[in-house]
């Protein structure tokens, strides 16, 4: 029986590799000990992605999830979202009348208890892992360390093989309620052009648009979990290449998914529209909204979000922690400037890129001109996100000694306004900020910079980098 590598639980999900840490034996478990936190008799429902070993992760969760005494309702291949969304259906909208898992609920206009996605998201198509929601919120950080001890601790126990579940429809109540909800966009003549990555997009968003009639042309809709056009990842410049060849040909507006669809990129033929920026956008379609920014924002949304008389509030990156954060102050949106966007307004709190598209057209079907809109904000000079490598073991006291560092700062060093240290460490300065976190989920420190001017922008990063080495220095030195 081989060991269970604890690295695959993370601080927002599971993650690994197919047959290296995700095999039989530990995803039998993790169904296990995760149906056992869910509760015996609970009734939990399963969705996976366009990966070819998603079906057969499937298997094996399913098998843990009834020797925990879980009832398993099957969604088969859908989007993230469509998972998500599941969590908010009654018993009654989602199974058929001889359902024996309806026929034993004692209250059927009740929903789910929990939902389980087997995605990898945005990695490359060996990797897959779990995306996990109990009673409607996250399962996440210090919940998953605790699953993966218990699960270390019983690497040899044995899980029998049940595959029983009911399966389900949940695509056609998910498409369904997006046709309802956005009925005015009908017919609606602009030009548009979708990348679905050959991700799980395509197995809902066509649908979606036939049946409102939309102007559009897809790239990569068919899945396929092999990704053999480009990598579904629309964060990353070089994989946007295609939708932008095509959009400046034949469209109006473009966007693109990752690989299970709860992440988008926005194209005008002018911007790359970050999250932050969207998060601009969609707020013009609310009364003074409640927004949730990552530590990751520029300070042009916060400032222009407060200026416009919203309330602007900056919070931890993760989609998890801005789904907690969402629910803990009541707010109408979040964002993350990889383009997760989550809607509380007219909707249910959680990140869906299919939705985020809807609320896009909806805003230029009322005459927002994204391009105007974004060309009218403060001038900025941004870096993309710098990765610099460390260790898993030392990331997190290295960011602590650079925090240490910067409350006493040489004399040379650009004056700090403030320092923040909601996730990380943010400092502020006179013409801009930087960033110094850790990565949750991989052995890196992520650093980002912005200032009104580009060399004070390179200033940063170059005077911030010199603390980095120095905080390496000590830790070195203290060992």
């Amino acid at each position: 029986m081989s060991a269970i590598n604890s690295s695959i639980f993370r601080e927002y999900d599971i993650r690994g590799i197919y047959k290296n840490d995700l095999n039989e034996q530990s995803v039998k478990l993790i169904g296990y000990f995760l149906g056992k936190r869910v509760g015996g008799e609970k009734i939990v429902s399963v969705g996976y992605d366009a990966r070819e070993h998603s079906p057969i992760l499937r298997d094996y969760l399913v098998s843990g999830l009834n020797a925990a005494g879980c009832k398993v309702i099957d969604m088969g291949m859908v989007a993230t979202p469509v998972n998500y969304f599941s969590n908010y259906q009654s018993l009654e909208s989602m199974l058929p009348k001889e359902s024996a898992i309806l026929q034993a609920a004692s209250d059927r206009s009740s929903t789910i208890d929990g939902s389980i996605m087997i995605t990898g998201s945005h990695n490359p198509s060996e990797y897959n892992g779990f995306k996990i929601t109990i009673d409607k919120k996250p399962f996440f950080g210090d919940d998953i360390y605790a699953l993966g001890d218990e699960i270390v601790e019983n690497a040899g126990m044995e899980v029998a093989t049940d595959t029983k579940r009911e399966e389900v429809d949940v695509k056609s109540l998910y498409i369904d309620y997006m046709v309802k909800e956005f009925a005015a966009l009908k017919g609606m003549e602009t030009r548009i052009i979708l990348d679905c990555g050959n991700g799980v997009a395509g197995t809902v968003i066509n649908d979606i648009f036939d049946a409102l009639e939309l102007n559009y042309k897809g790239l990569y809709c068919e899945p396929d979990g092999s990704f053999p056009n480009h990598h579904p990842d629309p964060s990353v410049e070089k994989n946007l290449a295609d939708i932008k060849a095509l959009l400046a040909k034949e469209g109006d507006i473009g966007f693109a998914y990752d690989g299970d669809a709860d992440r988008i990129a926005i194209l005008t033929k002018k911007h790359n529209i970050k999250g932050d920026q969207m998060a601009l956008l969609f707020a013009m379609g609310m009364e003074q909204p409640t927004v949730i920014g990552e530590v990751k924002c520029s300070q042009v949304m916060y400032d222009e979000l407060e200026r416009r008389g919203c309330k602007a509030v900056m919070y931890k990156t993760g989609h998890s922690n801005l789904k907690v954060k969402m629910r803990e102050l009541s707010a109408d949106l979040a964002c993350e400037v990889s383009g997760h966007i989550f809607f509380k307004h007219r909707y249910f709190g959680y990140d869906d890129a299919i939705y985020a598209t809807l609320r896009a057209l909806e805003l230029m079907q009322k005459g927002v001109d994204f391009d105007r809109e974004i060309e009218a904000l403060p001038k900025v000079y941004s870096t993309e996100e710098i990765k610099v490598e460390t260790t898993d073991k030392e990331k997190f006291a290295l960011v602590d000694k650079v925090k240490e560092l910067l409350e006493h700062p040489s004399e040379d060093f650009p004056a700090i306004k403030s320092l923040i240290d909601v996730d990380g460490v943010r400092i502020n300065f006179e013409h801009g900020w930087g960033l110094v976190r850790a990565s949750n989920t991989t052995p890196l420190l992520v650093t980002r910079f912005e200032s009104t001017d580009a060399s004070l922008a390179k200033l940063y990063e170059e005077q911030v980098n010199g603390v980095i080495a120095k905080a390496k220095e000590l830790l070195k030195e203290s060992e």
